[in-house]
């Protein structure tokens, strides 16, 4: 049975445990934060040292997790036993030389021992559905799914762990964090965390504190210079550029993020001017909504014909960094301030 980590909260809230649970997918975050949920529920603190154990089936046999989970708990009521890396629920070859009875653990996920809790830890976007044992682990278990984030999943776990810090955060904080930081939850959550210290429980965090506390990345930046750049703030867009340059920021490097960024909004006025949505856009240039979302409010300030001239320049200022025609630092100076007229808007 698939579950939401909503779903599998209440039950462990409840005590009602599965014998098995499945975690699969290539978010890492949630992986180990059900892991680690599931583990907390079952297991006292004081006698989790004895009852509870992890095997890496790349270097050890399923049969001795099997074992472990048919002995009897120390001084408790469960066992957890964790099976970590479960290649052989996938189609993927593998180097490991290890050798697994899957009969065996066929016959146990058939009739799992009441006193044992085993976690099958699989990290993969994808099981092997063809195969028995995964057909037969998602009949006889509680599985959850660690899908890639989206939007709506990246906002209600940034939701969820302000809750849990006991904060609340509103949309537009939500929306500014992800656009700052990127798509890495692990990152996301801890970022929340430190804003909910900040601002003390009970309170919300809004964006003035996601811009105030969070350290921006380097695409981060680059968005916010083609802003200024669209209300020609050039003086506040020279300022992002000298800042990332005291760090060491190749000017080669903000060239192509810049043109990138250039590149991006074009298309999307293109696009848009053609009738797609922006999660029809999202989708067909592979981007995240919130880059398109920026874009597409950064595209109102020019025309598509100056975008197309925008380019050609952003070219030329790059073969004459490459070429060594000019100084970078320089070239990449005169770019900027070249984009000083009035913003137009269809």
């Amino acid at each position: 049975m698939k579950l939401s980590i909503k779903d599998l909260t209440k039950k462990l809230k409840n005590r009602s445990y599965s014998s098995i649970y499945l975690l699969y997918g290539k978010e890492k975050y949630i992986l180990e934060y059900t892991q680690k949920m599931i583990v907390q529920a079952v297991l006292d603190e004081g006698t989790a040292d004895f009852n509870l154990s992890a095997y890496d089936m790349e270097e050890q046999s399923v049969d001795t997790a099997i074992e472990d989970a048919e002995t009897l708990p120390f001084m408790g009521d469960y066992r957890v036993v964790i099976i970590q890396n479960p290649y052989f629920l996938t189609g993927a070859k593998t180097k490991s030389k290890v050798e697994h009875d899957l009969k065996r653990l066929e016959a146990y996920l058939n009739n799992p021992s009441e006193q044992a809790i085993v976690i099958f830890n699989a990290p993969y976007e994808k099981l092997d559905e063809r195969k028995k044992i995964v057909k037969t682990l998602k009949k006889q278990g509680e599985a959850i799914q660690a899908d890639k984030m989206n939007v709506r999943l990246q906002k209600e776990w940034i939701d969820f762990a302000a809750k849990e810090a006991k904060v609340s955060i509103s949309n537009d904080a939500a929306e500014r964090l992800i656009q700052l930081q990127g798509e890495n939850l692990a990152l996301l959550i801890s970022e929340v965390k430190k804003m909910a210290l900040y601002v003390g429980e009970g309170k919300e965090i809004d964006p003035q504190t996601v811009d105030e506390l969070i350290s921006r990345s380097l695409e981060s930046n680059v968005f916010t210079m083609v802003e200024h750049v669209a209300n020609r703030r050039i003086d506040a867009a020279l300022r992002i550029c000298y800042d990332l340059l005291k760090q060491n920021e190749e000017p080669i490097k903000l060239m192509a993020l810049l043109s990138r960024q250039f590149r991006i909004i074009l298309q999307v006025k293109q696009l848009r001017a053609q009738g797609y949505t922006e999660k029809n856009i999202a989708s067909t240039l592979s981007l995240h909504p919130y880059a398109v979302k920026i874009a597409a409010k950064q595209s109102a300030s020019f025309q598509e014909d100056e975008l197309k001239a925008l380019l050609i320049k952003a070219a030329d200022a790059d073969f004459e960094m490459k070429t060594g025609q000019r100084d970078k630092t320089l070239t990449l100076e005169l770019f900027l301030t070249g984009l000083t007229r009035q913003p137009q808007t269809n």
